[in-house]
């Protein structure tokens, strides 16, 4: 999944000449505690959060470009970015929303902690071997068999008991997503064994390459 496919393109944009009491209405109204700051391009130029509007108004501040954050403080995920990064971006660092930007640094959507949170609940009854499925598919003629060899081998070096690569087909099979983030300790580990199969499957392949 790629980081579009997760973002909302319902959301609202600030100009940086904007006036700090009208936002502070916008963003009650539309009940948003974050607001992408932009240019005429609609490119991204800054950041407003809800605690920048009351400091805001409490010192007497008139525009947006007063108070709000400079560009280069906003982190950001490009449309094309695995949605893994954006995921990992909100949990490490406490964000409720990270802005989604193309080519041209033009803001195209916005990933909401919210919505995450709600894809996860989707994803929680899922048989994990669906991820490993969607997985192979990304990693391109890898086969099935080569994935169950790398996992057995990160499932044993990550708790120390050997299991086969059949072993490991059985217990995907049976376990579902929310079962599988509590036997490995959370969602982060969960994502980062993930990661790990990926990176060893297609190490193994390159080296099979150069021999």
């Amino acid at each position: 999944m790629r980081a579009k496919e997760l973002m909302d393109k319902d959301f609202v944009y600030l100009n940086a000449n904007d006036n700090v009491v009208e936002v502070s209405k916008v963003m009650e109204e539309i009940r948003r505690f974050t607001c992408p700051v932009v240019n005429d391009n609609k490119q991204l130029v800054g950041w407003i959060t809800s605690f920048d509007i009351t400091k805001g108004l409490r010192d007497g501040n008139e525009k947006i470009s007063e108070i709000m954050s400079s560009y280069e403080e906003v982190a950001t995920v490009h449309e094309n970015d695995p949605a893994r990064k954006a995921v990992i971006l909100t949990a490490n660092n406490k964000f409720v929303t990270v802005p989604v930007v193309n080519d041209d640094n033009q803001v195209i959507g916005m990933v909401r902690a919210c919505d995450i949170v709600e894809l996860l609940s989707e994803l929680y009854d899922i048989k994990v071997v669906k991820l490993y499925k969607a997985m192979q598919n990304q990693l391109n003629g890898v086969t099935w068999e080569e994935l169950m060899a790398a996992s057995a081998l990160v499932s044993k070096k990550t708790t120390g008991q050997k299991i086969t690569p059949e072993e490991y087909e059985a217990n995907i099979m049976d376990s579902t997503f929310g079962e599988a983030i509590w036997a490995t300790g959370g969602l982060e580990k969960f994502f980062a064994g993930l990661i790990s199969v990926g990176e060893l499957v297609v190490a193994r392949r390159v080296g099979k390459a150069r021999k």
